[in-house]
């Protein structure tokens, strides 16, 4: 038995490229180029990426994990409280990126007693880091000069930081910027640094 067709035929309508729409194509392309291009011009001026090298930003920032540095901040204003700031201890240009949240300003006393923090005799608000085992240098205190940031480790029993005589109080010039965002790495969380 053959079906019928009832006079209904299916036909594909072949699509020819119009210059409207060639023209609307090349616009994207162009937007999706210019995007590309504008955040490498971004991330090339502004930025650096680098890898955290060891555990002393535990669990904020894990080692290995890679961190863009937002290097043009500082050339407006100067690091705060609580910024996680990379540096070069002494200026040293032959050692890695030292990554460390700023605890104490310029013209601060910073010292540790029991294990906490004070600031120029108030104890910091900083409860959610553990107890220091070793004030270092700053057991007796240590008064900030003009343009020097005193800086810790987050993981605070494991970490060089300005508590090291090697390190001690960082100055500003010594910054290279605020750790700005995550990349991720092998813990594959990405996102702003707190």
């Amino acid at each position: 038995m053959r079906r019928r067709n009832k006079g209904l035929s299916f036909y594909t309508k072949r699509k020819t490229l119009t210059m409207p729409m060639v023209k609307e194509i090349l616009s994207w392309v162009f937007v999706f180029l210019l995007s590309i291009l504008l955040a490498y011009v971004f991330a090339f001026f502004f930025g650096i990426r680098t890898s955290v090298i060891g555990n002393s930003m535990e669990p904020g920032i894990e080692s290995g994990e890679e961190i863009l540095i937002n290097k043009f901040l500082y050339s407006f204003t100067s690091p705060g409280r609580g910024d996680v700031v990379v540096f070069r201890p002494n200026g040293n240009q032959r050692t890695h990126f030292y990554v460390k949240r700023v605890v104490g300003l310029p013209g601060e006393t910073v010292q540790i007693t029991d294990g906490r923090v004070q600031i120029n005799g108030t104890f910091l608000d900083d409860e959610q880091f553990d107890l220091m085992e070793d004030g270092g240098i700053a057991t007796d205190g240590i008064r900030l000069g003009e343009h020097e940031f005193f800086v810790l480790g987050d993981n605070r029993n494991s970490s060089e930081d300005s508590r090291s005589a090697n390190i001690g109080a960082v100055e500003e010039d010594n910054i290279v910027g605020k750790a700005w965002f995550q990349l991720g790495g092998e813990t594959g969380h990405a996102g702003f640094v707190k």
